[in-house]
């Protein structure tokens, strides 16, 4: 079932291109700030993804300046350095119900070697 979760760097290149994204980074701040994909929404794995998915609409588009992701959303996508953390994202978002999520296994580390200049 998880594996057909996964998005390659070609479908999320796609998926960017298109604006059909929800596509949040689950590094820790740090890493977010040191380089991130375009669009991607920072929402750490550790401590606060969990609670983060389950907030009223209106409180997660305060705190994330985004609008709340739908449990049946099909363009959901998590990435994270390696593909490790965003594998977690993905096990507790599809533990709480959003079915279509999916991660980006390549996570930034493939993004930055493929796609910076």
């Amino acid at each position: 079932m998880i594996s057909d979760s996964v998005v390659t760097l070609e479908q999320l290149k796609a998926m960017l291109a298109s604006r059909n994204i929800q596509l949040f980074d689950v590094r820790n701040p740090e890493e977010f700030q040191a380089g991130h994909i375009p669009t991607a929404v920072n929402i750490p794995c550790e401590g606060s993804l969990e609670e983060s998915l389950q907030l009223p609409p209106k409180a997660f588009e305060r705190r994330f300046q985004v609008k709340v992701p739908k449990k049946e959303d099909e363009n959901i996508v998590f990435h994270c350095q390696t593909g490790r953390r965003s594998l977690t994202a993905l096990e507790i978002a599809l533990r709480l119900g959003f079915s279509r999520a999916c991660h980006y296994a390549g996570g930034y580390s493939e993004w930055a070697e493929k796609e910076k200049q």
